[in-house]
């Protein structure tokens, strides 16, 4: 299993976002451009407490499993492996997302002495920053379940549970 490189998800970010700023133009001129919904960055930011507290518990029950603790719940590879791969699969969505609403509210920053535009700019901000979170938790999330470094089978570095 790879893992999650930061600068591909830089790079839908950018290019989302570009796209988006043009196509929001586009659209602008020729009509009412579509609002940026305000359960956009709840849901982002669902999906970012939810990689979180599935890290955090993956986490602590690892530790408690290395430590050898009486009674540590151990933790299946395959439930591990399908964690990260929702992790993930969560941040290339999220770069995508954010990246599409960080386009529209930069073309929405032109103008904010409109409310209603106003509101739809702090909508898609807030969305871009849930966005980054999402991404900030998908990779701890797959920090968590590396295995250690094997130097009898893996010379290169650590890999994610697979």
């Amino acid at each position: 299993m790879r893992e999650l490189r930061i600068r591909v998800l830089a790079g839908v970010f950018v290019v989302a976002g570009v796209l988006s700023w043009a196509g929001a133009r586009l659209w602008s001129a020729v009509g009412t451009l579509p609002s940026v919904p305000l359960a956009a960055p709840i849901v982002l930011a669902v999906i970012a407490v939810v990689l979180l507290a599935t890290a955090l518990s993956l986490r602590a029950r690892l530790k408690a499993q290395r430590e050898r603790r009486p009674g540590a719940k151990g933790v299946d590879p395959l439930m591990a492996a399908r964690a990260v791969v929702f992790g993930q699969a969560s941040a290339l969505v999220a770069a995508l997302v954010a990246g599409m609403y960080g386009g529209t509210g930069a073309y929405l920053l032109e103008s904010l002495d409109i409310p209603a535009r106003r509101d739809q700019a702090i909508y898609a901000g807030f969305s871009v920053l849930a966005g980054i979170a999402v991404i900030a938790a998908a990779i701890f999330l797959e920090r968590v379940c590396k295995l250690p470094e094997d130097n009898d089978n893996n010379a290169a570095g650590a890999t994610p549970v697979t």
